[in-house]
């Protein structure tokens, strides 16, 4: 674990926290910033900065996790509308390099993240969407 990332602290018990669900590779929690109530989040509990170095058990369990934070949610909480989102690297907007995801109940108007926060982009030409995807599909791990 690295010394001075803050869930890190918080996965071996060293700094405070709402704990939500604690489940051997993975712990969820509230986040401290809560815009909407309810926000948690969802971390591999060994320290792994960002999505590229999660092993595929861990993803896994993080997303098994964050489904049943997400029915929680709706059971307690009764949110309108849920996101989940992940951020990686500076200009993906992640300001803690420990892999999270964010469980995040949503409500009308509640003024947080749009996807597109101005217009709706115009629809991609096709070719140049399977020429991306072709790019992708040969580095593919398999």
């Amino acid at each position: 674990m690295a010394d001075s990332c803050p869930f890190c602290a918080i996965a071996r018990g060293a700094a405070p926290a709402s704990v939500v669900l604690d489940e051997g590779k993975v712990l969820a929690f509230m986040d401290w910033r809560q815009a909407v109530p309810g926000h948690v989040l969802v971390i591999p509990r060994r320290h792994v900065p960002d999505i590229y170095a999660l092993a595929d058990d861990e993803a896994a369990a993080v997303m098994q996790a964050a489904v049943r934070v997400a029915r929680a949610l709706r059971a307690a909480c009764d949110p309108p509308g849920l996101n989940l989102w992940q951020s990686n690297g500076e200009a993906g907007g992640q300001e803690v390099f420990h892999f999270h995801l964010h469980v995040h109940p949503r409500r009308i108007d509640d003024g947080l993240l749009r996807v597109y926060p101005d217009a709706v982009p115009p629809r991609s030409d096709a070719d140049r969407l399977a020429a991306i995807a072709q790019a992708l599909k040969a580095r593919l791990d398999r």
